[in-house]
């Protein structure tokens, strides 16, 4: 059992190693070398030349040798035992960056390991010939334009022999089959004109012509290395949208069926792409066999050196033309231009050669291209065609609207030159793909309603080519505008109607109206009456009305008599079946000519309205008293200092008045209260009256309370007598320091001081409005030289609770250090008043002596430096 189990697991390793993703391509071909030595026989050489990826070395990939089945092309049955090939030969390919210095960023990794296969064999010469087969799995992973995952993706390499029963060619048998030219690591750069060349030698003088074809599969993750092929035809590699056998590269790269070679963009995808090309074989016109090769290209996020124009470029709105290359080209390349006009030529070094150029008349020019890198080495160039004919406007009408009827379609394109010679029309009908059309002016006929996108792409004889759309409406009837539904007339007026429309007009009743069957009759009613309007548009109808309202006179109220505040906006708003209005005065009104304007009378005034409908007319009037606004005001704004109040002096001559906020105002039912605000606060006073004015008038004052003030004079320090001292006040606008003795001047912040005693100085700041704070300072004066004191001892529970140096005369601390008995720093400060807790990082340190140094600059720059010891006591 054991034995069993080592089997399976060596079996499974084997599996592993064989079915790897390593193939790259591949090419079988043939020799005829005579004939046979069984009669009627002919014996070949059969080569398979097979790329293999570059990483592949392990024992499942690299076969020392390979089977050849060969199968009867007429019945496909198996023609004898498979051949054993066995490797004749080795190489490995890479691509050299050096080869193209016209390739920026060449393609890395590009590498194939070719290894070739070959055997001799006598064949019975046959009518319909034979096909030799190979199968292998697996081709590498992540092949752009094959369906995932390509790595289960096998291959089949074939060729075919052909037989002695082709008409005209009794001796196609004694053919060699073409070769492909090698062209194996070319770089085809993303998104980029490239070339690769399947050109094939054929030495028999045979003539060849190329397309592009699916590769075969072959072989399976389950059988990766079948030892006999399975009997032809073989299925095709499944390509991925939008790439397919014949479009392996998308489709702008095209094959050249006489030259088998290759040209286009590169797809804009990096990778793995599989490209498989065949070789038709034609001897006097028919023919005798299809040779094919496939290889996998990468596409390399490359950039190669290109001249890349379209066919023609047409200029149909100005004489100023641009062109760009169509390419991007590798950094420092130089494009040089000229326009086929005799102008001077252009140069640019721009990414994309970006040039403009004005030309002076109409015509079509040939417009060259050259692209220059490294210095002359290399070197493209490419024409073009520019039809520069300016003055070129698209355009269309459309006539009808109704479903039942074809609409009617007309190009209105405008061209300065030429002519308009191409139209192609998509008329947006949803319910077909037939509606197109290429002549000048059709019609089309809709299946449905609804707004329909009309588009026309028109172009001119000079090459000129524009798109122009609009969106179409069709309706189940008519449209129909009426400017309105609901109108008013005096009973000896006459109206006219209006309507617009595509169609034949009907008015009813017939009833005081003339030209009943015109879009604007004119009517003359005597009584409400509603017209109705019917439309017909070739059998399509539609239908509306307009009601004729009919009065004998006029009704107006010009409103109620009323009192307004003195220049307040009031609206006037008459009532009543008037159509126009006028007002007399227009004084204080913003339009005297509509029914409610707004008034803003300065004064007492009476308005008189005028309402009409027609030839008919009324009047009416409406008084409007404008009494003044109570006169108040609150005083003028101030300033107050912190915690201090504000006296108000208001005025007004309302009949009663208001202060607010009331909250902090003593006396706040009187004229002047006193107002004691925390922080700067704004008064309103509204007064009232009874004179008329509904509206009371309003006034404020702001109390603008300042800032506390925190005088500061210094902390308490220590001089040396003939030690010039410098204080610092903070907390005002101004300063006064008392008394003014010692000092140089006491009216400014930072005086500086002269003492040979003790003394006490006492700070007032205050503000330009008064505001003031007191602050003392208390200096004491050693008789001695400067010098810095430390006490040698302390105690953090004690009244000395921190260790700190006492600098008398010194002006700046360098360091104060204290270290432990093995020498180690406990504490470093250069602040003076700065001193050791007796701790390390939070943690007590234990009771002892400890050693100090200090160092500082008196205010004479002279070094003082001391050390010395001090107990620590808890």
């Amino acid at each position: 059992m054991k034995r069993l189990l080592s089997i399976v697991a060596f079996m499974l390793g084997c599996v592993s190693f064989v079915k790897a993703e390593h193939i790259k391509g591949g090419e079988m071909y043939y020799e005829y070398l005579g004939t046979g030595s069984a009669a009627n026989s002919s014996r070949y050489r059969i080569t398979l030349k097979l790329y293999i990826d570059c990483n592949a070395n392990n024992p499942g990939q690299i076969d020392a040798q390979i089977p050849f089945t060969v199968f009867e092309r007429g019945t496909g049955s198996q023609v004898g035992p498979t051949l054993s090939a066995p490797n004749t030969s080795e190489q490995f390919i890479n691509y050299d960056p050096n080869s193209n210095p016209c390739i920026t960023n060449p393609p890395n990794g590009v590498c194939y390991r070719i290894r070739w296969y070959s055997v001799t064999t006598e064949l019975p010469n046959t009518v319909f010939g034979y096909t030799v087969s190979y199968q292998r799995c697996c081709r590498i992973q992540n092949i752009i334009n094959l369906v995932p995952p390509s790595g289960n993706a096998g291959a089949t390499y074939i060729c075919e022999i052909p037989g002695t029963g082709i008409n005209n060619v009794p001796l196609a048998y004694q053919n060699n089959s073409p070769r492909f030219e090698t062209n194996d690591v070319a770089a085809i750069c993303v998104s980029s004109a490239f070339t690769f060349s399947f050109a094939a030698v054929e030495i028999d003088g045979d003539s060849l012509v190329y397309q592009l074809c699916s590769g075969f599969t072959g072989g399976s993750t389950t059988d990766p290395a079948p030892p006999v092929a399975s009997r032809p035809p073989y299925g095709e590699l499944n390509y991925s949208n939008p790439f397919s056998g014949s479009s392996p590269l998308g489709g702008l790269a095209t094959i050249n069926s006489n030259t088998g070679l290759i040209t286009g963009i590169a797809p804009g995808i990096l990778g793995q792409y599989v490209i498989t090309a065949c070789a038709y074989e034609y001897r006097n016109g028919t023919l005798i066999n299809i040779h094919r090769k496939d290889i996998h290209v990468a596409v390399s996020d490359c950039l190669p050196l290109k001249a890349v124009l379209k066919p023609d470029y047409a200029y149909c709105d100005d004489f100023l033309v641009s062109f760009k290359n169509e390419q991007i080209n590798p950094s420092g390349a130089q494009y040089i231009w000229t326009y086929g006009d005799n102008s001077k030529a252009d140069t640019t070094s721009d990414p994309e050669g970006r040039v403009s150029h004005q030309y002076a008349d109409t015509g079509t020019y040939t417009i060259k291209l050259k692209v220059i890198l490294a210095g002359g080495q290399c070197v493209d160039s490419t024409t073009t065609l520019a039809k520069v004919y300016p003055g070129f406007f698209p355009g269309f009408t459309v006539t009808g609207t109704c479903v039942l009827l074809p609409l009617q379609f007309n190009d209105t394109t405008n061209t300065a030159y030429g002519a308009v010679s191409k139209w192609r029309w998509n008329f947006g009908d949803e319910s077909t793909l037939a509606d197109t059309s290429r002549i000048k002016s059709p019609s089309w006929k809709y299946n449905t309603i609804g707004f329909k996108t009309v588009q026309l792409i028109v172009e001119s004889n000079k090459g000129c080519i524009d798109t122009v759309s609009t969106q179409v409406e069709v309706r189940d009837k008519p449209p129909i505008i009426v400017p309105f539904k609901d109108t008013l007339i005096c009973s000896i007026d006459t109206l006219q109607l209006g309507a617009s429309g595509i169609g034949t007009f009907t008015w009813t009743p017939n009833y005081n109206i003339i030209n009943a069957n015109t879009p604007n009759p004119l009517v003359f009613p005597k009584v409400t009456t509603y017209y109705t309007l019917t439309l017909n548009e070739n059998g399509c109808i539609n239908s509306d009305s307009i009601r004729v309202r009919v009065v004998d006179f006029v009704t107006l109220f010009a409103g109620n008599d009323t009192t307004i505040c003195a220049t307040d906006t009031f609206q006037l708003r008459p009532s009543g079946d008037g159509l126009r209005f006028s007002w007399t005065p227009s004084t204080y009104l913003d339009d005297p000519l509509v029914k409610n304007p707004f008034a803003s009378p300065a004064a007492s005034i009476t308005y008189r309205v005028r309402a009409t409908i027609g030839k008919c007319f009324t009047e009416d009037d409406i008084a409007i008293r404008a009494v003044p606004y109570p006169i108040v005001d609150a005083g003028a704004d101030t300033t107050i200092c912190f915690e201090d109040s504000a006296f108000l002096q208001g005025s007004t001559n309302g009949s009663r008045f208001v202060w607010s906020p009331a909250n902090r105002l003593l006396n706040s039912n009187t004229l002047n209260p006193t107002a004691y605000p925390a922080v700067t606060t704004l008064y309103t006073l509204t007064a009232y009256d009874t004179l008329g004015c509904p509206k009371p008038a309003i006034a404020t004052v702001n109390v603008n309370v300042r800032d506390k003030i925190i005088a500061f004079a210094g902390n308490d320090t220590s001089v040396v007598i003939g030690q010039p001292l410098q204080l610092r006040g903070t907390g005002g606008d101004l300063y006064q320091w008392s008394p003014a003795s010692f000092l140089n001047n006491p009216t400014i912040q930072t005086p500086v001081a002269n003492l040979s005693d003790n003394f006490t100085y006492i700070l007032r700041a205050y503000t330009q409005e008064g505001c003031f704070a007191l602050d003392t300072i208390n200096i004491k004066v050693f008789k001695t030289a400067p010098d810095i004191f430390v006490p040698n001892a302390f105690s953090p529970t004690g009244r000395n609770r921190v260790l700190r140096p006492i600098p008398v005369g010194i002006s700046k601390i360098d360091y104060f250090r204290v270290f432990n008995r093995w020498g180690q720093l406990v504490f470093e400060t250069t602040q003076s008043g700065k001193g050791w807790d007796g701790t390390i990082g939070g943690r007590l340190q234990d009771n002892g002596t400890y050693v100090w140094m200090v160092r500082g600059v008196d205010f004479t720059g002279k070094v003082i430096t001391k050390r010395g010891t001090a107990v620590l006591i808890r």
